[in-house]
């Protein structure tokens, strides 16, 4: 049975090119449908541009969620990458 899993994370720095590019890649490795949600906003991160079109900054608030088989190893690894950005 698909499981859903859902976090939130306060971003050290912006979401660039270089923490985009590693969400986008980790995205990719999971069967889950994964979204992050900022601002009213809500993307597939597996696109790197998509990400980058967030705008997300330093000190706001992402939540990352998905559903499916590995959902919860989904959002562990995104929220990870987001925690890590600089």
């Amino acid at each position: 049975m698909p499981t859903s899993s859902e976090t939130s994370v306060v971003l050290p720095a912006h979401l660039h090119a270089r923490p985009a590019g590693q969400l986008a890649q980790a995205a990719g490795r999971f069967s889950s449908a994964v979204q992050l949600d900022y601002e009213g906003q809500t993307i597939n991160p597996t696109g790197v541009l998509a990400v980058m079109a967030l705008g997300a900054t330093a000190g706001k608030t992402v939540v990352v969620r998905a559903e499916g088989e590995d959902a919860e190893e989904a959002v562990s690894a995104l929220a990870e990458i987001l925690t890590r950005a600089e």
